[in-house]
C-alpha cells in the first residue's frame, strides 16, 4: 500500500496517460474516479498523489485539511499538481488549496513524459525517506520503552536480592545442618550398599550350592528304588526350595534378582497366599481378601509379586502393634498417574494402623528411607516394591492418613491373554538313538554345578562336553560341532552374554540355554532375542524340558 501513487485526473485521457507513465517506471498506479475515492485511498496508504489543478478544486477542503493535519510528525505527504498554463494567474481558491497541500510540486501542462516520470520518482523516493524516518522514530520509541522496562526490572531484582541477602545467614545455617544430615545419610547408604554387595555375593554362591544339592537329590530320586530313600530325598528337596526362596530374597535386597515375567492369574496367586500372609502377620492381625470377580491377568514375575505382598503385609503388621485388620484387594482400572492409557490390574494392601505423617509420604519409596528405629529396618522394602512395579510396566502408589491407616497400591498392565493350561506336562527324557547323537556343551565355572548339569544331561541321553570358562568353551565349540550350549552367566573373564555373542559369531544361530542365579536381563534379552533362561536352582525335569524345547526336533529315522 505504501508504494502506490494515486491519480485523480477525471478529464479526458489524462488519467490513463499518467498511469502509463508510472507503470513504465515500475510504480503502482491507482486511478481514483472521484475526490472521495482519493481521500479514501489516502487513508489506506500511498507514496504520493498526482492530480490535475481542476480536479484539486473539486476536492472538499475540510476533509483534505483534516487528513493533512492528522499526519504523524514524520509524514509530509507529497502531491504533484498538473496545472494549466493561465496568463491571468491562478485563482485565490487554487492558491489556498496549494498552500494547504504543503509538500506540492506544480508542473504546468503540457508536461513531457520524462519530466512527469522524474517528478513522480522523486516524490516516491522522498516518501521512502519519510518511511525510514518513521522506522527510526519507532526504534527510538521501542528502545526507550525497553530501557524503562529494564530499569523497572532492575529495581525489582534489586529489591528481591536485598530480601534474599537479608535471609542469607539463616539459609546458610540451615544448609550446614542439612549437609551434616546428608553426610550421615551417605555413610549409612554406603554401609547398606556394602552390605548389599556382600549379601549378593554370598547369596549367589549359596544359590550354586543349593543347585548342586538339588540336582544331586534329583539324580538320587531317579536312580533309587527304596521308598525310604525317596522320602528322604523329597524332604531334602523341600528344604532346598525354602533355601532357594531365601536366596531370592537376598538377591532382591542386593538388586541382583532377575525378573522373569510370565502370564499370571493375580487373583489366584493372592488367594493361594492367604495362609502365608496370615502366618506372617500373626494372630493379632485379621487378614481379609477382597478379590475382584473379573479375571485379573498380568504379565509379571509371580515370585516378586509374592515377596512384595509379604513385604507390605509385614510393614502393615508393624504399623498395628496392638492388632488390627489387613485388607488385600484387587480391581481392574484404567490409567493411573503418568501411566499410558489402557487396562490395568491394581493390587491394594490396606491397614488401619497408625498411618504416615504427610511430610513423609513423598519419601517412603526412597531407598534406605525408614521410620523404624536404627537396626529395625533397612529402608529397602518399599523401594523394592516400587522398583518391581516400575520394572513390570506399572506403578506403586501410597495413600495414608495419620490415625486411620495406610494403603499401598501396585498397578500392573492387564493382559487379555489367558493361560492355555494350568500346568504343562514335563517332557520326557529323550532316549532314542537320534537324541543320543545330539551334542550339548556345558560352560560353567563352578565345578560342582557343572558336574551336576553334565551328569543330568548324560543321564537324559545327550552327548555332553564341558568347559570351565568362556574362553575354554569357545575353544571347544571351534574344535567340534555342538547342537546346544548351556551357559552360566556370572563367570570370570567372559560372562554368559559375551560368550553367547561370540559363539554365534563363530557358528551362527546355535540354540542356547542360559543358566543363572541373577543376570542383567536387558543385556541377556538383547543377546538371546528370547528368554531361554533357567533360574538356579532347577531340577532335572525343568532342564529336560528346556533342552527339548531349545533343540531342533531330529528327523525321523526310516
Amino acid at each position: 500500500m505504501e508504494r502506490r501513487v494515486l491519480i485523480h485526473a477525471p478529464r479526458g485521457r489524462d488519467a490513463a496517460v499518467v498511469q502509463q507513465v508510472l507503470q513504465d517506471i515500475d510504480l503502482v498506479a491507482v486511478v481514483c474516479a472521484s475526490a472521495d475515492a482519493m481521500l479514501a485511498d489516502l487513508d489506506r496508504g500511498a507514496a504520493a498523489a498526482i492530480l490535475t489543478e481542476e480536479s484539486l478544486l473539486q476536492v472538499p477542503e475540510a476533509p483534505l485539511r483534516a487528513w493533512l493535519m492528522a499526519q504523524p510528525s514524520w509524514s509530509d505527504f507529497p502531491f504533484i499538481v498538473l496545472a494549466s498554463r493561465d496568463a491571468g494567474g491562478r485563482s485565490r481558491q487554487a492558491l489556498a488549496l496549494l498552500q494547504t497541500l504543503g509538500n506540492a510540486f506544480v508542473l504546468e501542462r503540457p508536461v513531457h513524459t520524462e519530466t512527469l516520470a522524474r517528478a513522480a520518482d522523486a516524490a516516491v523516493r522522498a516518501r521512502r525517506r519519510q518511511y525510514a524516518t518513521r522506522l527510526h522514530l519507532q526504534q527510538l520509541e521501542d528502545t526507550r520503552a525497553e530501557v524503562e522496562r529494564l530499569n523497572t526490572e532492575l529495581e525489582v531484582r534489586i529489591a528481591a536480592r536485598t530480601r534474599e541477602l537479608a535471609g542469607a545467614n539463616d539459609r546458610l545455617m540451615a544448609e550446614i545442618a542439612e549437609r551434616e544430615r546428608a553426610q550421615a545419610a551417605l555413610i549409612q547408604v554406603q554401609k547398606m550398599e556394602a552390605i548389599g554387595r556382600l549379601t549378593g555375593g554370598i547369596a549367589h554362591d549359596f544359590n550354586n550350592l543349593l543347585h548342586v544339592v538339588n540336582m544331586n537329590l534329583d539324580l538320587v530320586a531317579r536312580v533309587a528304588k527304596d521308598e525310604k530313600v525317596l522320602g528322604i530325598a523329597s524332604r531334602a528337596k523341600g528344604a532346598v526350595g525354602r533355601g532357594a526362596k531365601l536366596t531370592g530374597q537376598l538377591l532382591s535386597f542386593a538388586r541382583n534378582q532377575s525378573l522373569l515375567p510370565r502370564l499370571t492369574d493375580v487373583n489366584g496367586l493372592l488367594d493361594g497366599m492367604r495362609e502365608l500372609v496370615a502366618v506372617s502377620v500373626g494372630p493379632s492381625v485379621q487378614v481379609e481378601l477382597a478379590l475382584c470377580a473379573e479375571p485379573a491377568w498380568a504379565v509379571l514375575d509371580a515370585n516378586q509379586l509374592e515377596m512384595a505382598v509379604l513385604n507390605l503385609a509385614v510393614n502393615a503388621r508393624d504399623a498395628m502393634p496392638n492388632g488390627g485388620v489387613l485388607s488385600i484387594s484387587t480391581r481392574l482400572c484404567g490409567s493411573v498417574g503418568e501411566l499410558p492409557p489402557g487396562d490395568y490390574v491394581a493390587v491394594s494392601i490396606h491397614d488401619n494402623g497408625m498411618g504416615i505423617p504427610p511430610h513423609l509420604l513423598s519419601k517412603v519409596f526412597d531407598p534406605f528411607f525408614t521410620t523404624k528405629p536404627v537396626g529395625s529396618g533397612t529402608g529397602l522394602g518399599l523401594s523394592q516394591v516400587y522398583g518391581f512395579a516400575r520394572q513390570s510396566g506399572g506403578l506403586a502408589l501410597v495413600r495414608s492418613e495419620e490415625g486411620h491407616g495406610t494403603q499401598v497400591e501396585m498397578v500392573f498392565p492387564a493382559s487379555r491373554e489367558r493361560a492355555s493350561a494350568v500346568s504343562t506336562p514335563v517332557a520326557s527324557a529323550p532316549q532314542d538313538h537320534a537324541s543320543r547323537r545330539q551334542r550339548v556343551l556345558v560352560i560353567e565355572d563352578d565345578a560342582e554345578v557343572r558336574r551336576a548339569i553334565v551328569e543330568s544331561l548324560s543321564m537324559l541321553g545327550y552327548v555332553v562336553s564341558e568347559a570351565a570358562d568362556g574362553a575354554a568353551g569357545l575353544s571347544a565349540l571351534s574344535a567340534a560341532s555342538h547342537d546346544l550350549l548351556v551357559v552360566d552367566y556370572a563367570m570370570p573373564g567372559l560372562n554368559g552374554a559375551e560368550v553367547i555373542a561370540k559363539a554365534r559369531e563363530m557358528v551362527g544361530d546355535i540354540p542356547v540355554i542360559l543358566a543363572t542365579g541373577y543376570a542383567d536381563m536387558a543385556e541377556v534379552g538383547r543377546v538371546l532375542g528370547t528368554q531361554s533362561i533357567l533360574i538356579k536352582p532347577f531340577d532335572i525335569s525343568t532342564l529336560a524340558s528346556a533342552v527339548s524345547k531349545a533343540l531342533p526336533q531330529p528327523a525321523p529315522i526310516s
